[in-house]
Parts: C-alpha cells; sequence; structure tokens
C-alpha cells in the first residue's frame, strides 16, 4: 500500500473522528460525575389553619351538653396531623351533680379528636355539692378521655380538698363512678375541721 492510498483512506474516516472524539469525552465526563443522591421529600411544617377563641359543645343522647372544650386558640399541623390548643378549659356535665372543669395551658387533640392532653398547671376542678366541699387537683400532665368521662397521669399530683391535701405520682380518675385511684407515694396531711 502507497502512501497515497493510505491518505486516501485516513481523509475517508477523518469525518468521524470528531464524533469518536466525542463519544469519549461523554464516556470521561460519566466516569467523573457521580450520580446525585435522591433527595428525599421533606414536608415542611406549618400551620394549616387557625381558630381564635374556640368553643365546641358534645351532646348526649338527650340533646343536652355533655361536655364543652374551649380555648384560645387551636391550630392543625397537616404534616403530623396534630391539634394544639392555647389555654384549654373542659367542662364536663352531670345530671346528678355539678359540672368539672379540666383546665391548662397547653394541650394538643389526637387525630380523632378523641382523646385530650392537656399540659402545664393542669387543673380539676370538682366544685361543692351537698355534704362535699369542692375539690382540686393539680399536676402538669392529664390525659382526658371526655367520651369516657375518665382521666389519668403518671405524673405528681396534688389534691386539695375541704382540710385535706394529698399528695401523689400519678392518679386515674373516673368523673362517672366518681372515684380517683392514687398510683404510687400517696402522703396525706389532714387538717381537723375548725368553727
Amino acid at each position: 500500500m502507497n502512501t497515497q492510498q493510505l491518505s486516501a483512506k485516513l481523509r475517508g474516516w477523518l469525518p468521524l473522528l470528531p464524533l469518536l472524539l466525542l463519544v469519549m469525552a461523554s464516556y470521561w465526563l460519566n466516569l467523573q460525575v457521580e450520580p446525585l443522591a435522591a433527595v428525599a421529600r421533606v414536608q415542611r411544617h406549618d400551620v394549616d389553619f387557625v381558630i381564635d377563641n374556640l368553643t365546641t359543645t358534645t351532646l348526649n343522647e338527650l340533646g343536652q351538653p355533655r361536655f364543652i372544650l374551649s380555648a384560645e386558640k387551636m391550630w392543625h399541623y397537616p404534616d403530623d396531623d396534630t391539634t394544639h390548643l392555647q389555654m384549654p378549659l373542659l367542662t364536663s356535665f352531670f345530671a346528678d351533680r355539678p359540672p368539672v372543669f379540666t383546665s391548662a395551658k397547653s394541650g394538643t387533640l389526637d387525630n380523632r379528636n378523641s382523646d385530650i392532653f392537656l399540659y402545664d398547671e393542669v387543673k380539676v376542678v370538682r366544685t361543692a355539692s351537698g355534704k362535699f366541699s369542692e375539690q382540686r387537683i393539680q399536676t402538669d400532665y392529664l390525659h382526658v378521655a371526655p367520651d369516657k368521662n375518665l382521666a389519668d397521669t403518671d405524673h405528681p399530683v396534688l389534691m386539695i380538698g375541704g382540710t385535706s391535701t394529698i399528695s401523689a405520682v400519678g392518679m386515674e380518675l373516673d368523673n362517672q363512678a366518681q372515684t380517683i385511684k392514687l398510683l404510687s407515694q400517696v402522703k396525706v396531711t389532714h387538717e381537723p375541721y375548725r368553727k
């Protein structure tokens, strides 16, 4: 093969040379760049609604108020489906005795709105009736199931009624049966009644 034939063959391949260089450069670039990690979907923790001065009433089967939940403010986060309450007050009504008032500085509702979790300066007040004096219960956390008339806590509790003061850790309260079960470390101080 002489030089003229070789140069004619090379001229035939010359137009493919830029394409071959482009393929090699693309392959090299692909090896140099690592694929980006999949970006996890990040949900923002933003409020989707706010209600000021909320009052909601649940009725019994006779159409009478069973309990009323009020709060200075209620707001909801859709990402974790939590509902928060500022200064909640739960008033429970009974046919045979005065209402019971449960209040706190803050609270949350579960996603079915059947359980209320109260925090910070929680107070339960059973008003005086007949021969029974007013009774107050104080704690820093209380779980309330208003539909079942039950409340419980595993935190320290202080009960004040008449001339007695009771402290304990943990409590189960049944408003329907009018019973309170103290769970541990119960201490009672009783002052004699003075006229």
